[in-house]
């Protein structure tokens, strides 16, 4: 059965790419234009997106620069220590709503230091692999659409990144310990 399942994974993109064009064909749609007005749309979507972008990775910059990372990590982790929530990890967890590339970072940091075996590298492993970047999603998806009430997105984002904190907590505690 994994025979065949490893067999099957590597055939899956090659088919689709054969696949999709063919039945297009079939069915008398012009592949080549409708792509083309496909890549241009894309085009067109990027561009309207790289403002929002560049605003987001500054204010991730500054937040970083100024030092206010540390006073969050320094003010949060008495709290959090009595949740069984290692100070190594609360970096990654303030940064992993903004940006999924720094938390990916300071994850690969804390797997260097501690090892991806140790608790604390399948912590960070499970918290990035779970959930998502909530303000780099309201920044550029919301602010590329044009959704300028986006209130309740806001608090249950940051309510689904908290919940994915504590999950992550307790199933690779209870899953490696």
């Amino acid at each position: 059965m994994f025979e065949f399942i490893a067999e099957a994974s590597r055939w899956a993109i090659p088919a689709v790419l054969l696949f999709v064009p063919v039945i297009a064909a079939l069915r008398k749609v012009k592949v080549y234009e409708t792509f083309v007005d496909g890549a241009e749309a894309g085009f067109a979507t990027a561009v309207k997106t790289i403002p929002f972008l560049v605003a987001m990775l500054v204010a991730i910059g500054i937040f970083r620069a100024s030092g206010a990372m540390e006073v969050m990590v320094n003010t949060l982790s008495p709290v959090l220590n009595l949740i069984g929530l290692p100070t190594d990890v609360l970096p990654h967890a303030i940064m992993r709503p903004l940006s999924g590339g720094a938390a990916l970072g300071i994850a690969s940091d804390i797997i260097k230091t501690h090892g991806p075996d140790s608790f604390l590298g399948r912590l960070v492993s499970t918290m990035q692999g779970s959930c998502d970047t909530t303000f780099y999603v309201l920044t550029l998806y919301f602010g590329s659409v044009g959704v300028k009430k986006y209130r309740y997105s806001v608090m249950l984002g940051l309510l689904a990144d908290l919940t994915t904190l504590f999950a992550s907590i307790i199933i690779v505690r209870s899953v490696f310990n």
